[in-house]
């Protein structure tokens, strides 16, 4: 299952996360995705969102 917004096509970024010494590590950040009943392509789908087009009502929840 891709961690990827259906509605606007946000996925995970990768980056790294430096500590006060300077140390690189590998990080990765996950967009807030929830699973919702929505009407969707003309019918009423299970989709995972992000939050943020739940917020700006891109998505109309059935």
């Amino acid at each position: 299952m891709s961690r990827v917004c259906e509605i606007c096509g946000k996925g995970p970024e990768i980056g790294r996360q430096v500590s006060y010494s300077g140390k690189h590590n590998p990080r990765k950040r996950l967009p807030n995705l929830q699973r919702i009943w929505a009407i969707y392509r003309g019918g009423r789908r299970r989709i995972r969102v992000c939050t943020r087009c739940i917020k700006a009502g891109k998505v109309q929840k059935a």
